[in-house]
């Protein structure tokens, strides 16, 4: 059974018609990667998937219920976290911090409590270690290297014990050595049965990491196919239009 399933997803924004009729699916322990080209509709999709825009039109299920998003924490309490490109990290915080920002464990009542940061420390430090990042609890946001702020912002979304993570350009803007950790960080999800949506312009990202290509153009769906079925020069001719579909 899908993990998530949207059908017939439409968007207007006016007279602009971002999203057509899109259809998009996706399993539990399976990466699908989103590409297209810039206005392609999968900003849109993605908002819609994380309960930050409404659909104009469409049905969306998961785990075989129909499901309305009316915000974000909608999404949260059915298992669905993004990450966005811009990760919004708090440089001042520490690690654990960050990863606790807005829920933070706290003892005591009322007025009167106080945070728990050992606890957090310690339930921070367990998730860097299952992401199998270097990253220190106690550690400042603002001394990190790009790999390290995206294992932060990953183990905030897996403070949750989310189902799907929708990763928007995670690799984007950090050096060689980096981006082989975030990938390995996205295998590493779909080893333990998480569902991921990889949004990204990097074909050999996509190609070495997920299972499954969908391609969007002009606000519709023209490829959804397995990675192995596939080739980087079909989809870069997809998202030109070199390629009308497949």
């Amino acid at each position: 059974m899908n993990y998530l399933s949207m059908k017939n997803i439409t968007k207007h924004f006016g007279a602009i018609s971002a999203l057509q009729g899109v259809d998009f699916n996706i399993k539990a322990g399976e990466v699908v990667g989103l590409m297209g080209d810039n206005g392609a509709g999968k900003s849109t999709l993605m908002k819609i998937i994380a309960g930050n825009l409404r659909p104009s039109t469409g049905e969306i299920s998961v785990q075989g219920k129909q499901a309305v998003f009316s915000n974000p924490l909608d999404a949260r309490r059915l298992g669905i976290e993004i990450v966005y490109q811009d990760l919004a990290l708090c440089d001042n915080l520490t690690a654990a911090a960050n990863v606790f920002l807005g829920r933070e464990l706290r003892s005591g009542f009322g007025i009167f409590h106080r945070l728990k940061h050992t606890a957090m420390n310690e339930r921070a430090a367990d998730l860097f270690k299952e992401l199998k990042s270097e990253t220190r609890p106690k550690d400042l946001v603002e001394r990190m290297s790009g790999g390290q702020r995206q294992a932060v912002a990953l183990a905030r979304t897996r403070l949750s014990d989310p189902k799907l993570v929708l990763l928007d350009e995670p690799t984007a803007a950090i050096s060689v050595r980096q981006v082989a950790e975030v990938l390995a960080r996205i295998a590493q999800l779909r080893n333990t049965g998480h569902a991921v949506i990889l949004v990204s312009h990097r074909m050999g990202d996509v190609f070495e990491v997920c299972d499954r290509v969908v391609v969007l153009r002009r606000g519709r769906k023209i490829a959804d196919k397995p990675i192995r079925q596939s080739s980087p020069e079909e989809v870069t001719g997809l998202i030109t239009g070199a390629i009308e579909a497949v």
